[in-house]
This record gives C-alpha cells, structure tokens and sequence, in this order.
C-alpha cells in the first residue's frame, strides 16, 4: 500500500514537472524542471529496485546532460519573446504529435493490459541477484554497439555545444594561441629606471 502511495505521490511531482518545462517562459526554468523530472523519474527507479539505472539518471543527466543545456542556453543568450512568437504557427502541428504520441502510448497499454496489470506490485528479486551486475553483462556484450554509438552521439553534441557558443559576435574576446606563444620579453615588459627618492 505505502509503495503505492510513493509511485502516485512521484508520478504527480513527475507530471507536474513535465508540465512546468512545456509552460514555463523561461529556457533556465524550464531545465530546472527539468531537472525535477530526472530526480522524479530517479526515485520511481528506486521503487522498482532499479537503483543502478536511478543513479546513472541523476549523475549522468542531472550532473552532465543538463548542466550541459544550461551551458549552452546561458552562452546563446536566448530571447524567450522570439521563441514564444511562433507558438501559434506551430500549434497545430504539435497538437499532431501529441495526438501520435498518445495513440502510440494507448496501443501500448491496452496490447499489454492482458498480460500485466499496471496496478500489480512488480516481483521482488532474489536476495543475491544484481540488477547492476545483469546490465553490465548485457550492455557490454549484446548492446556494445548501441552502447558505442550513444558515446559517440553525447561527444558529438558537447563539440556541438562548443561550436554554437564559439559563434563571432560583439565583445567577443577570442584566444590566439600562436600570438601568445610568439610574444617576447620586449613586447610585454619595460624597465624603467629612476633616482630612488628620499624623504628629508
């Protein structure tokens, strides 16, 4: 029963906070419900005894992915009032995905509502079974590649975000290695000699 109560109690913060990221005007907000959402997601992994795949959720996108988008909004220099002036053009065609997204949800659950209740507690594992110890031996030998691939997909979008905040604007100071690398003494330091002062 307490379990229960835990799942509906995250599930709502859950909601909420998926709601908060759609609505909120502000790109920084909305990472930070964002950032909600993942520590949501993390303790309803908890409650499935998933505590591996909880704790990747918060380090990796928590403490890497989003820390990464706040870095890359902060350094764009966003204007929420010109994203926010196209929200009635493409209306329509959001309101067409959230219909696909929701029917794909519905096909889902009701092809397994005969096999599993969505409501039935899930089976408690054996006391020496690791749920870290079966990930690792299953990610790293049928889904190395897909593994493979999504690092090279994350390394990709950090030069991505490097890229997009290395842009030319104005008051832009940008680091010239050779200029620095060739500059003497002369260039940078002057001697200058004086008569030592003295007091009387």
């Amino acid at each position: 029963m307490i379990e229960a109560v835990i799942f509906y109690l995250f599930g709502a913060v859950l909601i909420g906070g998926a709601i908060g990221v759609i609505a909120s005007r502000n790109p920084v907000h909305s990472a930070m419900f964002l950032v909600l959402c993942f520590f949501a997601s993390a303790f309803i992994w908890l409650l499935l005894e998933a505590e591996f795949l909880a704790i990747a959720l918060v380090l990796v996108y928590v403490g890497a992915v989003m820390v990464l988008f706040l870095f890359v909004v902060m350094m764009l220099d966003v204007n929420p009032d010109r994203l926010q002036g196209g929200f009635t053009r493409n209306a329509p065609l959001g309101l067409v995905v959230v219909a696909l997204v929701m029917a794909m949800l519905g096909l889902v659950l009701w092809g397994r509502s005969g096999e599993l209740s969505m409501l039935e507690a899930p089976a408690r594992a054996a006391e020496a079974y690791s749920n870290t110890q079966a990930l690792g031996s299953v990610l790293y030998t049928e889904y190395v590649f897909a593994f493979q691939l999504a690092a090279v997909l994350l390394l990709v979008a950090i030069i991505a975000a490097i890229v997009l905040t290395m842009r030319r604007r104005p008051g832009l100071k940008i680091q010239d290695i050779s200029a620095q690398v060739a500059v003497r003494r002369d260039d940078r330091v002057r001697l200058v000699r004086m008569e030592p002062e003295r007091d009387e």
